[in-house]
C-alpha cells in the first residue's frame, strides 16, 4: 500500500493513505491536516461516496483513518481530521487531540470540515449527495452538530459509540433535516456514552421523521469489528436502492 507524503498527479494515484493540508482560511497563519485514503483501482470517471472520519478524544487524524481500509478498500474515498486541542501524548509518543467540550460551535472547525470537503471535491470524483460524517466518540457529537447544521451538504450521519450534543443541542431544521439519514453504532457496554443516551438520540431523531437505523453490539466503547461490515452495508444498499429507483 501506497504512503507518500503529498497527493501527486491523477495519473499516479493508487491505493493507499495521502498526506495534505486544508488551505488556511484569509487571516489564518496556517492550514489544517487533511489525511486521505483512496480505495484501490480508483476510477476518476466514477462518483464515490466520501466518508468524513472524526476521530474521538485523545485520537489523531492518523488513527481514525486506518478504519478505512478495514471498512472497504473499493467502496469509497475517505479523509480524516484532526481536532484543534492537543491534549496527552499517547502511549506511543504521538500527539493526540481533542475536538474540545461537547464538540462545542466552533466557526473554525466547520470551516475546517467543509473546507476538507470542498478541497477534496476539486481533487476526486466525489457524489455530492454521498457524503457522510462518520464520527466516533466526542467526533459523533460534532458529526451531529454539522449535519443538523449543514444538511444539504451531507447525505448522512454515522454515530460510532458518540451522541447528540447536550450542551446547546443541534437545531433540528425540519423539515430540511429530514433528507439525512442516520446511522447508530452503540456498544452495548460503553461506560463512557452509557447505552440509554443512544437510544435518546435515536428516539428523537426517529421521531422527528428522519430515516434512521440503529444498531448494537457486544462491545464497549470501542470499535467492533461488525460496525464496519454494517456501515458498509448500509451505504451500499442506499447506493443499490437509489440506483433501481432511477432505472425505474
Amino acid at each position: 500500500m501506497a504512503h507518500p507524503d503529498l497527493i501527486t498527479s491523477q495519473s499516479s494515484l493508487a491505493e493507499g493513505f495521502y498526506t495534505s493540508e486544508v488551505k488556511a482560511p484569509q487571516g489564518a497563519s496556517q492550514g489544517r491536516p487533511l489525511r486521505t485514503f483512496l480505495p484501490t483501482g480508483y476510477e476518476p470517471n466514477y462518483p464515490y461516496p466520501l466518508l468524513v472520519f472524526l476521530h474521538g478524544h485523545g485520537s489523531s487524524e492518523e488513527q481514525i483513518l486506518r478504519l478505512a481500509p478495514r471498512l472497504s478498500r473499493r467502496n469509497y474515498i475517505c479523509i480524516g481530521l484532526r481536532g484543534p486541542h492537543a491534549v496527552n501524548s499517547r502511549a506511543t509518543g504521538e500527539t493526540a487531540y481533542s475536538w474540545g467540550l461537547d464538540a462545542q460551535a466552533d466557526f473554525a472547525v466547520e470551516e475546517y470540515v467543509l473546507r476538507s470537503v470542498e478541497q477534496t471535491r476539486r481533487l476526486y470524483h466525489v457524489h455530492s449527495e454521498r457524503i457522510y460524517l462518520a464520527g466516533f466518540r466526542e467526533g459523533a457529537t460534532l458529526a451531529y452538530r454539522l449535519g443538523m447544521l449543514y444538511p444539504e451538504r451531507f447525505g448522512g450521519i454515522i454515530s460510532l459509540n458518540g451522541n447528540m450534543p447536550r450542551r446547546g443541542g443541534p437545531l433540528l431544521r425540519l423539515p430540511d433535516v429530514r433528507g439525512l439519514r442516520v446511522l447508530i453504532g452503540h456498544g452495548i457496554a460503553n461506560s463512557l456514552v452509557p447505552l440509554g443516551m443512544a437510544k435518546e438520540d435515536f428516539r428523537l431523531l426517529y421521531t422527528a421523521g428522519l430515516d434512521i437505523h440503529m444498531q448494537t453490539y457486544p462491545t464497549n466503547h470501542r470499535i467492533h469489528p461488525d460496525m464496519l461490515r454494517d456501515i458498509d452495508r448500509w451505504i451500499m444498499q442506499q447506493i443499490k436502492s437509489e440506483d433501481e429507483m432511477y432505472r425505474e
